[in-house]
C-alpha cells in the first residue's frame, strides 16, 4: 500500500463528496471521530455530519493545492494535511484553506477520519 496513493485517492473522494454531497461524507466518520472547524471542537459521525451540512453555502468548490502525508503509529494511520482553494457561489475570490485528516485503518481494509481540523488562511 503506497500511502501517497492513499492520501490522493482520500483526498479526491472527500473534496468531491463535499462539493457534491455533503451529507454523504458521513461514513468517513465514526463515533470516535472528532472535527475543529475554526477552532470548534464537534465530535461524533452525526455531529461532524451535521455541522458540515449546516454550513452557510449550498455550493463551493475546492481546488487542492498540495497533499502531504506521513505514516502514523503502529496500527497503520496516516496523516494527511492538504491546502488549497475554496470558491464559495456567488463570490469573486476563492478563500485559501488548509485542512489535517488523521486517517486509520478499518477491518474492512479501508480508512475513517479520525481527526480532521480545518482553518481559512486569511492574508
Amino acid at each position: 500500500m503506497d500511502p501517497d496513493a492513499v492520501a490522493k485517492a482520500f483526498v479526491e473522494h472527500y473534496y468531491s463528496t463535499f462539493d457534491t454531497n455533503r451529507a454523504g461524507l458521513a461514513n468517513l466518520y465514526q463515533e470516535s471521530s472528532m472535527l475543529s472547524f475554526e477552532g470548534q471542537k464537534i465530535q461524533g459521525s452525526q455531529s461532524i455530519t451535521a455541522k458540515l451540512t449546516s454550513l452557510p453555502f449550498q455550493q463551493c468548490q475546492h481546488a487542492i493545492t498540495t497533499v502531504d502525508c506521513q505514516p502514523s503509529g503502529p496500527a497503520g494511520g496516516m496523516l494527511v494535511f492538504v491546502s488549497g482553494n475554496l470558491q464559495l457561489a456567488g463570490e469573486q475570490h476563492p478563500l485559501k484553506f488548509s485542512q489535517m485528516f488523521h486517517l486509520m485503518p478499518t477491518p474492512q481494509g479501508s480508512f475513517y477520519v479520525l481527526n480532521d481540523i480545518f482553518r481559512l488562511n486569511y492574508a
